[in-house]
């Protein structure tokens, strides 16, 4: 990855973790880790990678992108007013009454959400189906789904798995934010998950193990997905929970955290 671009997609990931403070600071709670681990990731693939005309959100051949880990609304909220789908003033309505940005995703009240989410694990399933649909109808579409590593311990996570490797479905990236903790614990300290690399194996996939913050790995992974033929494709990212803000960076608390004014404040400085 060239110098130029480094420095635009670092730039977008500062812009969007200045929208996230102040759309939960907004509130003064929300999912503050999960939805910062994200950031770098969800750049790179609405600035990089998706095809998507945010002025034609249901564009019939667009990407589609799952976040099953939904308390991460968040994050996607902030990328998708940046990418023009709503204006970012609608974001410091997040979980407001009457919003149209919900804590947790929902397809029918906010422009450029592609499933409703929130209830853990049941996101690939919708991916998987998504991606079967693209080959039924010979579109050439890719999907993207995000899941959590805690998300892991979810059954459904796995039945889902098995039946997209076994329909070699290629058009299917599956992104594992890998920061290690959970709303209870440490993940493995809950139920361990790993190797991840080798239990996605196992069903049939293909695997990555990558950088989550890191550009050069994000576009080295994702472009070599497009080469796998017959197969999904895993991408494990080691994140940091709370990524960027001093306040929740590598806690366990910040799962679903606080912000005071004065949090919003010093995190704002820190990201000038």
């Amino acid at each position: 990855m060239n110098e130029r671009k480094l420095r635009q997609l670092t730039e977008l990931s500062k812009e969007a973790r200045q929208l996230l403070t102040k759309m939960i600071g907004q509130i003064g709670v929300g999912h503050v880790g999960g939805s910062l681990s994200l950031i770098e990731a969800l750049v790179y693939l609405y600035y990089e990678e998706m095809r998507v005309r945010p002025e034609e959100p249901g564009w019939p051949d667009r990407d589609r992108i799952v976040l099953s880990k939904g308390h991460a609304g968040p994050a996607l909220y902030a990328l998708l007013a940046m990418k023009g789908y709503f204006d970012k003033e609608t974001l410091l309505t997040l979980n407001q009454p009457g919003t149209r940005l919900p804590s947790h995703c929902d397809m029918k009240l906010t422009t450029g959400i592609d499933m409703t989410a929130g209830s853990l694990g049941q996101g690939l399933s919708a991916a998987v189906g998504m991606a079967l649909a693209a080959r039924m109808e010979r579109k050439d579409y890719r999907v993207y789904c995000i899941v959590g590593d805690g998300e892991q311990q979810e059954g459904q996570i796995w039945e889902a798995a098995m039946y997209a490797g076994s329909q070699e479905l290629d058009n299917l990236v599956v992104l594992v934010d890998d920061n290690g903790m959970q709303i209870d614990d440490y993940t493995d300290a809950i139920n361990a998950v790993r190797p991840l690399d080798k239990r996605w194996e196992a069903f049939g996939w293909a695997t990555l193990c990558i950088d989550g913050h890191n550009f050069s790995d994000l576009e080295a992974a994702l472009t070599h997905a497009r080469t796998i033929k017959k197969r999904p494709t895993a991408i494990i990212m080691a994140t940091v929970k709370g990524k960027g803000l001093s306040v929740a960076e590598g806690k366990l608390s910040s799962h679903n955290m606080p912000l005071s004014p004065e949090d919003v404040a010093a995190a704002l400085q820190e990201l000038q």
